[in-house]
């Protein structure tokens, strides 16, 4: 699928409020003590590093995505987004040019106090994932049947935490660490809740032609001690996203989300370091267009653009 009309794309917001953090993707602003306006911009990464080039229509995709996977969970656990009523009061004091790169893409949330740790479900022996489980028969410490093939179903979905890193990369920890870190009552409902999470909707986009192999979920408590999901949900980001008509184990897939950049960058001999090199326009198309396309298959919705 091949989608053409897109919006010019956003790399960095300068809004009339105090910035708390410009992070890889999202640019987050205090709003008062209890809130936070967080604008999910086109920036990309790729090992670690914000590349130059941005992908239109990205932030929008990240953004609606998350809305819409928090409105089926509704019934099962609370999520940081306030409301909405008051986002749109606080837009419309804003000029119609930065309104409009805002549609879509910009979310009022109740500041929450985050948990330290990724919570990392597997359901597909791919990525990292597989290159250990070639040396050892497991992943991230869980043990696995052997004889398994790349890009292979899981028996079971894998719950596989990890630390959240200020910088560099995530580190893989046992549950029991975790359990050292945030409590053994918390890693607990962590772990039970990011597995139903997973396995519910795996199957949901299953069915709407796309395979979640692997996501990553963060939760925080907010002022009534409630645990909530906040950050991005099973997003193109947060997730790697197959098409499940392609789908066939032993080999690589073919991806629906920024794996496209990455391997890219990889195919250059890219080392990691700076300068970040820019996408070429046919990267970015590709790239937008993977993104747009899950878009639509899970939401069954075009994009609003």
């Amino acid at each position: 699928m091949i989608h053409t009309r897109s919006n010019p794309a956003l790399f960095e917001t300068n809004l009339p409020w105090k910035l708390r953090a410009r992070g890889k993707v999202r640019d987050i602003y205090e709003i008062d003590e209890e809130h936070l306006l967080v604008v999910t911009t086109d920036r990309l990464s790729a090992f670690d590093h914000v590349l130059p080039t941005p992908i239109p229509d990205r932030g929008r995709v990240l953004a609606g995505l998350s809305h819409f996977w928090l409105g089926r969970l509704k019934g099962i656990i609370g999520h940081h987004l306030a409301d909405e009523a008051r986002l749109q009061s606080l837009l419309a004091g804003l000029p119609e040019d930065e309104r409009r790169a805002l549609q879509g893409r910009t979310e009022l949330v109740r500041a929450a106090k985050v948990f330290p740790v990724e919570c990392v479900v597997r359901g597909y022996l791919a990525g990292s994932g597989w290159a250990e489980y070639q040396k050892s028969a497991s992943v991230c410490g869980v043990p696995l049947p052997k004889g398994l093939t790349q890009s292979e179903k899981l028996p079971e979905p894998i719950f596989t935490p990890a630390t959240k890193a200020t910088s560099g990369h995530d580190e893989n920890i046992s549950l029991a660490k975790m359990a050292d870190i945030i409590g053994p009552e918390a890693a607990e409902t962590l772990r039970s809740i990011s597995l139903q999470i997973y396995r519910m909707e795996a199957e949901f986009a299953e069915a709407r032609g796309v395979l979640i192999a692997d996501t990553k979920f963060e939760f925080g408590i907010v002022v009534d001690d409630q645990i909530v999901l906040v950050d991005e949900v099973l997003t193109p980001d947060s997730s790697r996203f197959w098409p499940a008509e392609r789908y066939a184990p032993g080999r690589d897939q073919e991806s629906l989300d920024k794996q496209i950049v990455r391997n890219y960058l990889l195919k250059i001999g890219w080392n990691r370091e700076p300068p970040v090199p820019p996408l070429p326009p046919e990267i970015v198309a590709q790239t937008r267009d993977a993104y747009l396309t899950v878009y639509q298959r899970l939401t069954q919705q075009e994009l609003s653009v």
